[in-house]
């Protein structure tokens, strides 16, 4: 049996997808949570061995984040983002954040059944069209050369963060300059530092420094 803990900030949806789920097809939904900050603590107590993920909750941690925590507290969990997303910057940060398949909530029931079974027994599973633009966005790297960890596979938006942290502002500071949120800000910053594998500032000063980002009077 497979156990399922639903997570998503809208009633209906969970209803629906524990209606569709809830003692069918070999599994059992354990749980439901709204937000990120509750399914760390339902997945602490229920210890799922697959959760279903969505991506924008505005309340408490979003997908993203809760799904890196939840991949430290439980390793052995296999998590599947549940979004409307079809964006690739949201598929590579939700690989790596430790999900085992990303699927959109337009896709068929048939489709997200295969998924949870996929997961569950250890696999990987990705929609079409992510397998594909996957693939694509491989082989265009391969060509130019590049490899997971550079410069290249930030977001503009990251480039921008890491320059700025580089350069010595705070994350309120960039905040401000950025019209984004503090919390944005933190979440660019972490995502853009697990992807180059630097731990500290200074680390990050230095590799800044390497690609000309920052000039000095």
């Amino acid at each position: 049996m497979v156990r399922i803990l639903v997570v998503d900030d809208h009633a209906i949806v969970r209803s629906g997808l524990i209606m569709l789920l809830h003692g069918k097809h070999g599994m059992d939904v354990v749980g439901e949570a709204a937000d990120g900050d509750e399914a760390l603590s339902k997945a602490d107590e229920l210890r799922p061995n697959v959760i279903l993920m969505d991506l924008s909750m505005p309340h408490g941690k979003d997908g993203l984040t809760a799904t890196a925590e939840l991949k430290k507290l439980l390793p052995d969990t296999a998590i599947l983002i549940l979004t409307m997303h079809d964006d690739e910057e949201y598929l590579f940060r939700a690989i790596h954040a430790g999900a085992s398949g990303y699927i959109l909530k337009s896709a068929p029931h048939e489709e997200l059944l295969t998924a949870i079974r996929h997961i569950a027994a250890g696999n990987a599973y990705l929609h079409p069209s992510a397998t594909k633009r996957l693939m694509s966005d491989y082989m265009d790297k391969m060509k130019n050369g590049e490899h997971a960890g550079t410069y290249e596979s930030l977001s503009d938006r990251e480039k921008e963060i890491l320059a700025k942290v580089a350069q010595g502002y705070s994350n309120k500071e960039i905040a401000e300059m950025l019209v984004i949120s503090v919390k944005t800000v933190e979440s660019h910053k972490s995502n853009l530092m697990d992807k180059l594998e630097l731990r500290t500032r200074p680390d990050l000063v230095k590799f800044a420094m390497k690609k000309g980002l920052l000039s000095f009077e």
